[in-house]
C-alpha cells in the first residue's frame, strides 16, 4: 500500500527531535515542494497522499495535475489513476491552482521518491531503520439490529501507528456520515472511538461501508483511509408472509397417493440463509374434517394426495388452514396462516348401469323409423359431462340391420328405434343384447374392477298384419332371343301373398313397356311378344329390356316390380364403313384409314374382313387395302394415279360372313392438308333441303321485280320527256352544305345523267353520248374557259340564259367512259371500304349520296367523302352551256 512514510530513527531522542524539525520546515514550504515515499509500482485508484491546498491558494476553484497518471481531489488527497510503475528513483509532477475570478494561479511541486532499507554493513553495529507493524488495518464491527442502546452507543475505538510519533486526528466518511442516513456514526477526533446514535433497521440498511482518515493537525494524511465495514446483526422481527391470502387448486379424484395439488410458498424479510428465515409449513385445519387426505411437504409447501379414497361423489371440495413458522417452526418462531381451497375435479370412475337386467317391447311388422323403446340408466358421475353421457351398443341380434339405438342428450336414456321394416312371417319376435359405457373412458381402476360393460337383454315382438301382395324378388329375369316370331310366349313376373305364401288370386298389370314390346297375361304373369325385338334399337343399348308390372290381390292392395328381359343377341346387322368421302393430299399421305362398326353383339362383330368389291381393272391398278387392325384398313393409292376423285367400292365382312359393300369417294388432291381441298367436300356432301330451294326461287324472284320496276321507270322517262321539276330536284339553293373543298367542281364526283341528246356536257355530269355499232360511248366533258362570273353585268339577271354563246372548247377535255371508270372505281371502293372500317363501325353521314350543282358561291366548296381529286378549272364552263340549256335557265329564272 502507498503512504506518506517517514524515517524514524530507532533509537536516541535525537533522531526524534531531527523528524520533528524536518516535519515543520516541509510544512513551510507546502506550497512550493511536497515529497512522497511510494513504492516500486501503484495500482490505479490507490492513494499516493495528501497535500495541504487551502495553505497555498485558499480560493482555488480549478484543480489540475500536470501528469496524466495521477488526479487530486478537492480535499488535496493525491490518486493513481492508472497503473504507476516508478522505473526510476525519483519522479516529480506539477499541481496547478488557479482562481478563476481573481485571476491568481499556483503550483505545488510533488516529487515521488522510491522507498528505500538502510542495511547494515557487514561488521559494523549501526543500527538498521526497520518499519514497525501496524495496527491501522480494517477490523471486524458489527452492532445489534433495533438496539436499546444507551446512545450514543460505543461501537469501536480507531487508532493508527502514526499516533505514537505525531498528533493525529481522526475523522470518516460514508452511509450514515455525510450520506442518508445522516448522522448516524459519528468518531472522537482525538481518540478515534466509533458511536451509532440511534437504532438501526437491518431490513432497510444491512451494512455501512465507514472510510476512516488518520491526519496531522496540518492535514497531512499519516496513513492511508482505512475502508471500515459495520454489519448489523439480524434480529427475528418479521413474522413469514404467505405470498396469497387464498390458494385454488384442483386435483381429479382418482388421483394416486403422492399426486401434486399445488405449492404454497411464503416469504420472511429477515436475513437470509439463517434460522430466522428457516420456513417450516405445516396445515393446521382441514374441513371437512377427514384426516390423512391431504399432506405438505415441510420445507418446500408441496401439498399432496395422501389417502386413496378421494371421492368427488363424497366431497367435492376441501379447505386447509396452511400454517408458516420461522425458527424452522420451533414454538417461539413467528409465524401466519393462509387459506387452501381444493377442488375435487370428476373423474369416470361410476360406470353406468341399467336399471333392469330384461325389457321388453314390440311393433307391428312393415313399421319402420318408429321408436318401440326407451332404456334408463344410472351414472353417479358429473352430470353433462363426458363421464356421465352413456354411449348404447347392440351387441347382439342386429345382424339385419333392423334395429338402431341412440342417446337422448337431455335425459341420458337409450332410445331403441326400427330403421328397417320387420315381417311377421319371417321371425315373430326378436331378442337384442344392449351395452352401455361412457364416452369418456374408464380410470384405470374401474377399468380393473369391471372388466366387461354392463348388458341387458331387449325382446322384441313383431304384430302380425294383414298385408298386401309382395313382389320379392323386386326384378326379376327372363331371356327372349332377338328377332323372335310375334306371339312367342315366356314365363313372366310372379308375386305371392305373403299370409299364404300362394300366387292364387293375384292379377297382373303392365304399367310400362318403353318398345311395346310384350304383353302380359293378367292372371298368370306370362308374357308374349306382341313385336319383334331388336336388340339394336333399345336404349342403351346392349342393356335390359325393363318391364313395370303391377301385382294386385282381391282387396285391391298391390306391389309394384321389374321384370327385366334379357334380349339375346342374333348376327342380323353387317358392319357398317364410316367413312363416304375422304381426302387424300399427294404426295404428303400415302394413304387413307378406313374403319367399321357393327351394332350387333361383339361376338358376331370384329374381327372385319376388308376388300375391293369387284374392282374395276383401273382401280385395282390405282388402289390397294391392307389391314390396320380388327376394325380397320388402310387405303394406299400408286404412285402414278393423277389428281382428281375416285369412287372405289368396299366389302367389309363380319367374323360370320355378314357383309356389306359401299362405295368410297376418294378425293386424291394437290395439298399438303386436307382442309385445303374444301370444293370437292362441298360438291360432294352438300344437299339443299327444300327450304333452301324455296329460299333461292324467292330471292330470285325479288331481283327480276327489281329489275322490271328500273326498265319501267327508264321507259316512261324517255316517254315523258324532261319533266318540269327535274330542275328543282336538282338545283336546289342551300346553305348548309357540310365544310368541303375549295373547288366545287369534283372530276371523281358521281355523275347525274341528263335527257339532252347533245355531244356536250357540263363537268360532272355525263351527256348521253352517240351510239357507235350499237355501243353507247359515255363521255365527260371538262370545264370551259368562261365563267358565270364572266358574263355578269350591271342590270343583268345572273341566269344560264345571260350566258348563251359562250363558246366551250369541247374537243380538249373529253375522256372516254373506260378512263373515267378506272379512274373513279378504285378510289370509290377505297372510300367505301374506309366509311365502314372506322373505330364505332358506324357508316359516315356523307357516303354514297348523289349531289347535284346548287349554284355558285358555296361556302362549303364540295361535298362528299368522295370529293378528292380537284380539277384544276373553275366552273367557268356553265357560262357557255348553249341553247340546248334555255329550258333550264327559264325555270331558274322563275323559281
Amino acid at each position: 500500500m502507498a503512504t506518506a512514510e517517514l524515517r524514524v530513527p530507532l533509537r536516541g531522542a535525537l533522531c526524534r527531535l531531527l523528524l520533528t524539525v524536518a516535519v515543520f520546515s516541509f510544512a513551510c514550504e507546502a506550497c512550493e515542494k511536497v515529497t512522497f515515499n511510494i513504492p516500486s509500482k501503484l495500482e490505479a485508484d490507490k492513494i499516493v497522499g495528501r497535500v495541504n491546498l487551502k495553505d497555498c491558494l485558499s480560493s482555488a476553484d480549478l484543480i489540475q495535475s500536470g501528469d496524466p497518471d495521477f488526479r487530486v481531489l478537492d480535499d488535496g488527497s493525491v490518486y493513481t489513476a492508472s497503473t504507476v510503475v516508478l522505473s526510476e528513483e525519483k519522479r516529480s509532477f506539477t499541481i496547478w491552482l488557479s482562481d478563476t475570478k481573481t485571476q491568481t494561479q499556483k503550483e505545488i511541486k510533488v516529487l515521488l521518491e522510491h522507498q528505500k532499507k538502510v542495511l547494515r554493513k557487514r561488521g559494523t553495529k549501526e543500527p538498521v531503520l526497520r518499519r514497525s507493524k501496524r495496527r491501522w488495518a480494517p477490523i471486524p464491527c458489527s452492532m445489534q439490529e433495533n438496539s436499546l442502546g444507551p446512545f450514543p452507543l460505543f461501537l469501536q475505538q480507531v487508532q493508527s501507528d502514526a499516533a505514537q510519533n505525531y498528533t493525529i486526528f481522526y475523522s470518516i466518511s460514508g452511509r450514515g456520515v455525510d450520506q442518508e442516513p445522516l448522522n448516524l456514526f459519528f468518531i472522537e477526533k482525538d481518540t478515534g472511538n466509533l458511536y451509532c446514535t440511534r437504532a438501526v433497521d437491518r431490513e432497510e440498511y444491512d451494512i455501512f461501508d465507514l472510510i476512516a482518515y488518520a491526519s496531522t493537525a496540518d492535514g497531512y494524511s499519516a496513513d492511508l483511509p482505512l475502508p471500515l465495514p459495520i454489519r448489523v446483526e439480524d434480529e427475528n422481527d418479521n413474522h413469514p408472509i404467505f405470498t396469497e391470502a387464498v390458494y385454488n387448486f384442483e386435483v381429479p379424484e382418482s388421483s394416486r397417493v403422492g399426486t401434486t395439488v399445488g405449492v404454497v410458498c411464503a416469504t420472511d424479510r429477515d436475513e437470509p440463509d439463517t434460522m430466522h428465515t428457516r420456513l417450516k409449513y405445516s396445515i393446521l385445519e382441514q374441513s371437512p374434517r377427514s384426516p390423512g387426505i391431504f399432506a405438505v411437504h415441510p420445507s418446500t409447501g408441496v401439498i399432496t394426495v395422501a389417502a386413496h379414497y378421494l371421492d368427488r361423489e363424497t366431497v367435492d371440495k376441501y379447505s386447509l388452514i396452511m400454517k408458516v413458522q420461522d425458527m424452522d417452526g420451533q414454538f417461539f418462531g413467528l409465524m401466519s396462516t393462509s387459506t387452501c381451497m381444493i377442488t375435487v375435479k370428476d373423474s369416470n370412475d361410476n360406470a353406468p348401469t341399467f336399471k333392469q337386467n330384461k325389457y321388453e317391447a314390440s311393433v307391428e311388422e312393415n313399421a319402420y323409423n318408429v321408436e318401440i323403446l326407451r332404456i334408463p340408466i344410472e351414472d353417479k358421475d358429473l352430470i353433462n359431462t363426458a363421464n356421465w353421457r352413456a354411449n348404447f351398443t347392440i351387441l347382439k341380434g342386429n345382424e339385419n340391420g333392423h334395429f338402431k339405438i341412440s342417446t337422448d342428450k337431455e335425459t341420458n336414456e337409450g332410445v331403441l328405434c326400427v330403421v328397417k321394416p320387420l315381417n311377421y312371417e319371417e321371425n315373430h319376435q326378436v331378442t337384442l343384447e344392449i351395452g352401455v359405457n361412457n364416452e369418456a373412458p374408464f380410470t384405470r381402476d374401474v377399468a380393473l374392477r369391471t372388466a366387461a360393460m354392463n348388458r341387458a337383454l331387449v325382446t322384441v315382438h313383431v304384430r302380425d298384419q294383414d298385408e298386401g301382395p309382395e313382389c320379392s324378388p323386386a326384378t326379376q329375369y327372363v331371356r327372349i332371343k332377338e328377332n323372335s316370331a310375334v306371339g312367342s310366349k315366356v314365363n313372366g313376373y310372379k308375386a305371392y301373398d305373403p299370409e299364404t305364401r300362394s300366387s292364387n288370386g293375384l292379377r297382373y298389370k303392365k304399367l310400362h313397356d318403353p318398345k311395346g314390346w310384350i304383353t302380359i297375361d293378367e292372371i298368370l304373369g306370362s308374357i308374349t311378344t306382341s313385336k319383334v325385338l331388336d336388340r339394336e334399337a333399345m336404349t342403351p343399348r346392349n342393356d335390359l329390356y325393363n318391364i313395370t308390372v303391377l301385382a294386385i290381390d282381391q282387396d285391391g292392395r298391390s306391389c309394384t316390380g321389374t321384370l327385366a328381359v334379357n334380349v339375346e343377341d342374333v348376327n342380323d346387322n353387317p358392319p357398317e364403313i364410316l367413312q363416304s368421302y375422304v381426302t387424300v393430299c399427294k404426295p404428303k399421305m400415302k394413304h387413307a384409314d378406313i374403319s367399321a362398326v357393327d351394332p350387333d353383339d361383339p361376338v358376331h362383330g370384329a374381327p372385319f374382313y376388308f376388300s375391293l368389291a369387284n374392282p374395276s381393272p383401273e382401280t385395282s391398278r390405282m388402289w390397294t387395302l391392307t389391314k390396320v387392325n380388327d376394325t380397320a384398313a388402310r387405303l394406299s393409292y400408286q404412285k402414278n394415279a393423277e389428281f382428281q376423285e375416285y369412287s372405289v367400292p368396299i366389302t367389309v365382312k363380319d367374323r360370320e360372313g355378314q357383309s356389306t359393300t359401299k362405295t368410297l369417294r376418294v378425293n386424291l388432291c394437290d395439298c399438303t392438308h386436307p382442309s385445303q381441298c374444301p370444293a370437292a367436300r362441298r360438291s360432294a356432301g352438300v344437299v339443299l333441303g327444300k327450304w333452301a330451294i324455296l329460299a333461292i326461287l324467292l330471292g330470285i324472284a325479288l331481283l327480276f321485280s327489281i329489275l322490271l320496276t328500273l326498265v319501267c321507270g327508264v321507259v316512261g322517262a324517255k316517254k315523258r320527256g324532261f319533266p318540269e321539276d327535274l330542275a328543282q330536284q336538282n338545283l336546289i339553293i342551300s346553305n348548309t352544305e357540310a365544310p368541303g373543298d375549295d373547288k366545287v367542281c369534283s372530276g371523281n364526283g358521281f355523275m347525274t345523267q341528263t335527257v339532252n341528246t347533245s355531244g356536250q356536257g357540263f363537268c360532272g355530269t355525263m351527256g348521253s353520248g352517240a351510239k357507235n355499232g350499237g355501243q353507247e360511248t359515255i363521255e365527260m366533258v371538262k370545264g370551259g374557259h368562261q365563267t358565270l362570273e364572266s358574263c355578269r353585268g350591271a342590270g343583268h339577271h345572273h341566269t344560264l340564259d345571260s350566258c348563251r354563246g359562250g363558246h366551250v372548247d369541247v374537243d380538249n377535255c373529253r375522256y372516254t367512259y373506260s378512263e373515267w371508270h378506272s379512274f373513279t372505281q378504285p378510289r370509290l371502293g377505297e372510300k367505301l371500304h374506309l366509311c365502314n372500317q372506322n373505330e364505332d363501325h358506324m357508316p359516315s353521314q356523307d357516303y354514297v349520296l348523289t349531289y347535284n350543282y346548287e349554284g355558285r358561291g358555296s361556302p362549303a366548296g364540295s361535298v362528299g367523302c368522295c370529293s378528292e381529286k380537284q380539277e384544276e378549272d373553275g366552273l367557268d364552263f356553265l357560262n357557255n352551256l348553249g341553247a340546248k340549256f334555255t329550258a333550264l335557265a327559264e325555270t331558274c329564272t322563275k323559281r
